[in-house]
């Protein structure tokens, strides 16, 4: 069931986004308000509830989360009322024509084999920044099977950094089990999400190693509740 029911998320998943593509072309100063929309649909069409724990700090302007699926994504911008600006593979921009749901919306695509790299990581999240735009970020760089942390790679902990943000980090559970796009299976479910207190950037701290050693040590409390 899990498998049929993925297979027709992907057919829809696959149609809604070429029309969100259009609309955010069509109308080039609304793009947040058409992603909103297309949000709102998969959160309806993937039958997601919420259980929230904690309150985000909105005024935050980097969001900083645990990736395990594509759902993590729709997630954040559902809730999130702001104009997020993910930070994402260049190997998704891309992507024949899927890879403008990168572009239209002007997210950030990072070549992370380029050792030049970092230097337009940081223009391009201070543009965003600029035209008032939180940073999204997985510090783990990749998605993880949803049982661990995976060691955070340092992009976030530069761009917090250098910008001196204010950071909103979040914990995400439960996504990949909703939606393994991998996998290729789906089913209704709850996503809980637990947001941690904010912390300030700042290259004379270790805030970031903190922060991830917080979010390690809720998110194996967490599982280990499921668990036990």
């Amino acid at each position: 069931m899990k498998k049929i029911r993925g297979i027709i998320i992907f057919i829809q998943f696959s149609i809604t986004v070429a029309i969100t593509v259009v609309a955010m072309y069509t109308f080039r100063n609304h793009t947040h308000k058409v992603i909103k929309i297309w949000m709102k649909l998969q959160m309806f069409f993937l039958g997601i509830k919420l259980e929230e724990h904690g309150k985000l700090d909105e005024s935050c302007d980097m969001v900083m989360l645990n990736h395990q699926s594509l759902l993590d994504i729709i997630v954040m911008e559902y809730i999130h009322s702001r104009d997020l600006a993910w930070v994402a593979k260049k190997e998704i921009s891309d992507l024949f024509f899927f890879g403008h749901i990168i572009k239209a919306p002007r997210m950030i695509s990072i070549d992370r084999e380029n050792k030049a790299g970092i230097i337009h990581l940081l223009k391009e999240t201070r543009d965003r920044l600029d035209k008032g735009r939180p940073i999204a970020m997985f510090p783990e760089g990749t998605r993880s099977n949803g049982k661990e942390l995976l060691s955070f790679k340092p992009g976030a902990k530069m761009v917090a950094n250098k910008h001196g943000l204010r950071v909103q980090p979040v914990l995400l559970f439960n996504t990949r089990d909703i939606l393994d796009s991998k996998k290729l299976e789906a089913k209704p479910g709850i996503v809980k999400v637990i947001y941690l207190e904010p912390v300030q950037a700042d290259k004379k701290t270790d805030w970031f190693e903190q922060t991830e050693a917080k979010m390690n040590k809720v998110f194996q409390e967490e599982l280990s509740k499921n668990v036990s």
